[in-house]
């Protein structure tokens, strides 16, 4: 597909409990405690490195970085989602030099490993695919609900100042948990999944997708009706703040029609598009747009 067509890629029609489903989870996470602790870890490139934990969702403890400017009067947080490769360290590139910055790992990976949670993303992505309430896809997106906690509880004036920011499988889970979060303002993703998963299931992929796919193909009707709850094409049908995608014309592991599904779903006037030519995959201009992008976000952030 070109890009005329890309954005012509429609969202599915929400099921009738698709919306009851989020805010009933939602509404659970709020009451939860997520009791974070974070300690002095060093400095590198103007930052002041701490790592820690907060408790996720269901109490589970959930690892994860944060950097704090070293000698920058702090304005805003921003909490980012890794993809499915999992998170080795923080990222220290990133054009924010006034926000306090979260990088939580998911259930189950990186600094979140959990005993029965596999990290291999095409095992990982199928955990509880059979059950709506036990996803564990679903579970990951509430889990970024704690980590707003969590930084409200470390740092109560930035109230009101709170992004999310998720690259492949982080920005899936961001596009479904930012439409029911009321104390995140702005959002961005990169060639974000979980984008129309009827058409997703039906469209060649690698990695995660294909695991998916392969179980559909052995029991199809049990795993379309658990990711009719999980698609991000749905949820950002109800996203009522700005959001900034990235969005690939050409991704092996990410087909696109998904990604600008859930672009397109996304309300007209919230929404800001850069296109990437490819998603997980090299291309020679790929230093120079992820360049470009980082400078966009720069300014997309500046008054968050």
């Amino acid at each position: 597909m070109g890009l005329t067509e890309l954005l012509a890629v429609e969202a599915p029609q929400p099921r009738q409990e698709y919306e009851a489903f989020w805010k009933e989870k939602y509404s659970r996470s709020l009451l939860r405690d997520p009791d974070p602790h974070f300690e002095y870890k060093g400095e590198q490139d103007g930052w002041i490195i701490q790592q820690g934990s907060f408790r996720g969702s269901d109490g589970v403890a959930l690892g994860a970085w944060l950097l704090l400017p070293k000698d920058r009067e702090i304005r805003q947080a921003l909490i980012v989602s890794h993809g499915y490769g999992g998170r080795s360290a923080p990222d220290f590139h990133l054009p924010f030099p006034n926000a306090a910055l979260l990088f939580p790992c998911s259930r189950g990976i990186s600094l979140s490993r959990l005993p029965g949670i596999p990290e291999h993303p095409q095992a990982h992505v199928l955990m509880g695919i059979e059950d709506p309430e036990r996803y564990i896809i679903g579970s990951c997106a509430a889990d970024l609900w704690l980590s707003v906690s969590a930084m409200e509880q470390l740092f109560p004036e930035l109230r009101g100042h709170m992004g999310f920011l998720g690259i492949s499988f982080g920005g899936g889970l961001v596009s479904m948990a930012l439409p029911w979060e009321s104390r995140v303002s702005k959002g961005h993703v990169q060639v974000p999944t979980f984008g129309h998963q009827r058409l997703r299931l039906r469209l060649p992929t690698v990695g995660s997708g294909h695991a998916v796919h392969h179980r559909w193909k052995q029991d199809p009707q049990r795993v379309e009706h658990t990711l009719s709850y999980h698609d991000a094409a749905i949820s950002a049908r109800f996203l009522r703040v700005p959001m900034h995608f990235a969005c690939a014309l050409f991704d092996p592991a990410v087909a696109p029609p998904g990604q600008y599904a859930i672009y397109n779903a996304t309300p007209g006037g919230l929404r800001h598009l850069f296109v990437l030519e490819a998603g997980h995959f090299s291309y020679p201009k790929q230093d120079l747009h992820q360049k470009e992008l980082l400078q966009d976000l720069a300014v997309y952030f500046q008054d968050l």
